[in-house]
């Protein structure tokens, strides 16, 4: 039985995946490192931006300075907080009539590796902007996806905010992904995972229990329905109901 529906952010509720990789790009650029966009969508497929970082300047230097590392990441964040400043990101089209639809049933949490103040800059004034019980972060999980313990961890603090409700196992999540390494993170934490085809073509995506396109005309009983589906039968088609 599922009980709670977990969302990563970046690519499944907000549509910045491209200035993310801009300001990626440019703050790697001026420590000398060069990532191409068909790199990050392919080789790093999905991973967040610490790690790939990491794994970066360890190529190039054998070791990874964590001093460069952070000075990365901080450049990173500030590029990211000036562009989205002025062109707020938007929400990808069905997310909040999703939402508001599971929101009376399941318990709901983002898990994302971006930054926290990110994702409340992306939902401040939106209709569900007081929607989401839990926010995981980057800052509450130094280990990124596609390792499980950031969707682990969910599980520990949803029982933790929640004792009086009913405990919330790994088998009773439903993860809504984008990437590859969002996808393996959540597997191996033991729960059943939809993709969403917003961000990488639905062939790179094929480790999840179901992918769809989009979240635009998908009830959460449906999303829900798929997911028993698919201890019944193989994957499901990806392609929209009707």
């Amino acid at each position: 039985m599922i009980r709670a529906i977990l969302f990563d952010f970046n690519g499944v509720i907000a549509d910045d995946e491209t200035p993310h990789v801009l300001c990626f790009q440019q703050a790697l650029a001026e420590e000398g490192l060069l990532l191409t966009k068909d790199e990050y969508y392919g080789a790093y497929l999905g991973m967040d931006e610490r790690t790939c970082a990491k794994m970066l300047i360890a190529a190039r230097d054998g070791i990874c300075d964590d001093r460069l590392l952070q000075r990365i990441v901080n450049r990173k964040a500030d590029l990211f907080h000036a562009k989205t400043t002025t062109h707020k990101p938007t929400l990808f089209p069905g997310v909040v009539e999703f939402v508001k639809a599971a929101k009376p049933t399941y318990r709901l949490a983002i898990v994302s590796g971006g930054r926290r103040e990110q994702i409340d800059a992306a939902l401040a004034g939106t209709l569900i902007e007081q929607d989401f019980e839990l926010i995981i972060s980057a800052e509450d999980c130094p280990i990124g996806k596609p390792d499980p313990a950031i969707y682990r961890l969910t599980c520990e603090r949803l029982n933790a905010v929640g004792a009086t409700s009913c405990t919330i196992a790994s088998a009773h999540c439903l993860v809504i992904e984008d990437s590859l390494a969002g996808i393996r993170s959540a597997k191996a934490a033991g729960m059943r995972v939809l993709a969403l085809a917003t961000t990488y073509p639905i062939d790179k995506l094929d480790e999840a229990d179901a992918v769809l396109p989009s979240l635009h005309d998908i009830t959460p009983d449906r999303a829900i329905s798929m997911m028993v589906q698919v201890g019944l039968e193989s994957r499901l088609p990806a392609t929209q109901p009707q």
